[in-house]
């Protein structure tokens, strides 16, 4: 669909086609390029891996006076509640669509990570933690709104600006640590995220699987080996649960967009695995029949019904134990879908018409396949449209090589700043 929504647009491919205003929030973002890097170098430097909760805050102290120079009312959403360091809000009143915009301030690397610096490679290119996930986009955002503002374009939008401090590692309760970015997506049109999603220039995001965690437990009758099957004894844990893992890759794998993994299992006489459910014990005897099991694992989809009837699949399957075993599933939602609709397709639009125009070339969808949960899919089904991906562009994110494509950069300032523009011009509720 998104490729037939390109063939029909009449699309303009020299930046003459801009009108006076976009021309100049443009040069603006050219003759400031150098104050972009200087800022993501600043804030590169600062150690805010998720359970830094102090780096957290001090990175959002520096966003937070961005803010307050353009004439954002901001302030700290206090994280205690959900044992992390908060989020950061900057709201702007004005006329037309009201725009949301989301990032975040923590990052995979902790204070002990070898990884702690901003550092050039060459004219174009640094490296350091954090600088495309998601430094980088915090830092387009901030940039695209210094242009608007310079050309007077900033002054009549409706803008929000959520950057939340637990991204890499939400806070628990989740429900709790997500309450104010859903809070401000009820009262928002459209909402944008600036993760770097691929990190390729050339893509955006308009749909997000969603992931939700399962836990397996399988109970059955302890006795010797030499009585299995008998029906007095039944199969024992580990084969019921083979049965339970076999019907659901016979049952669901493949269906478009769905996977599930089993990514722990223990089983045998004695079995615990701890509160992280990434570590556990397990003790039994090849002359025993197993009589505990347990499996945690993940599943991804990406559109709330499709998570509703993989649940009662795999809930079905599990009711049907062999004789003398009994087991149970348990879910924990973790983010949402972000399912694709014609408004976030729409958004795309837009972004791309704006990259042609600019003479940048086109934009596409990324394979919802290739794109995972972000901050952005708990705005789904709050705003009429939605889309993520447009923030740095680079490779290697949480990795040591986490590296920046520093020659693109005012491309990706330039696109959102005239998207955010434009955005501002329809009107609210649409």
């Amino acid at each position: 669909m998104i490729a037939s929504v390109f063939c029909m647009m009449t699309l303009a491919t020299s930046p003459d086609s801009l009108d006076r205003k976009e021309r100049a929030i443009v040069a603006h973002v050219s003759a400031h390029a150098g104050e972009a890097i200087d800022l993501l170098e600043r804030v590169v430097n600062i150690n805010s891996g998720t359970l830094n909760l102090q780096g957290v805050k001090e990175v959002g102290a520096v966003f937070r006076r961005e803010f307050d120079a353009l004439g954002f009312v901001t302030r700290w959403e206090d994280g205690a509640g959900f044992n992390r360091a908060g989020h950061l809000v900057a709201e702007k009143a004005g006329r037309g669509a009201r725009i949301l915009l989301i990032g975040h301030l923590d990052t995979v690397f902790e204070p002990d990570s070898p990884f702690q610096r901003f550092q050039r490679i060459d004219s174009v290119t640094a490296k350091g933690p954090g600088i495309i996930d998601m430094k980088g986009g915090d830092v387009i955002i901030v940039q695209a709104l210094k242009a608007l503002a310079a050309t007077g374009a900033l002054k009549d939008l409706a803008i929000t600006v959520i950057m939340t401090g637990d991204e890499e590692e939400p806070g628990d309760p989740r429900s709790l640590a997500r309450q104010p970015l859903i809070d401000l997506a009820r009262r928002h049109d459209i909402a944008i995220g600036f993760e770097d999603g691929s990190g390729d220039p050339h893509k955006a995001v308009v749909a997000r699987r969603g992931f939700t965690g399962w836990t397996l437990q399988v109970t059955a009758l302890p006795a010797h080996s030499s009585l299995i099957f008998r029906p007095e004894v039944g199969s024992g844990a580990i084969f019921e649960t083979a049965r339970i893992l076999e019907a659901f890759h016979q049952r669901l794998a493949g269906q478009p967009f769905l996977t599930f993994n089993p990514g722990i299992a223990l089983g045998g006489t004695a079995v615990t695995l701890d509160s992280t459910g990434v570590r556990g014990t397990a003790f039994g005897k090849s002359n025993v029949v197993a009589d505990q099991m347990v499996v945690n694992g993940d599943l991804r989809i990406l559109s709330p019904d499709q998570l509703r009837d993989t649940k009662a699949t795999m809930a079905e399957i599990v009711s049907h134990s062999y004789p003398q075993a009994s087991a149970t599933i348990r879910f924990e939602d973790g983010y949402p879908p972000l399912p694709p609709s014609d408004g976030n397709r729409e958004l795309l639009a837009m972004y791309d018409r704006i990259s042609r125009q600019l003479g940048f070339g086109p934009v596409e969808a990324t394979d919802p396949m290739r794109a995972g949960a972000a901050d952005v899919s708990f705005t789904a089904g709050l705003v009429s449209m939605a889309m993520d991906g447009i923030g740095g562009a680079g490779k290697n994110d949480h990795t040591p090589d986490e590296t920046a494509d520093l020659g693109v950069f005012p491309t990706l300032i330039k696109r959102a700043a005239l998207l955010l523009y434009r955005l501002g011009q329809r009107p609210a509720g649409a």
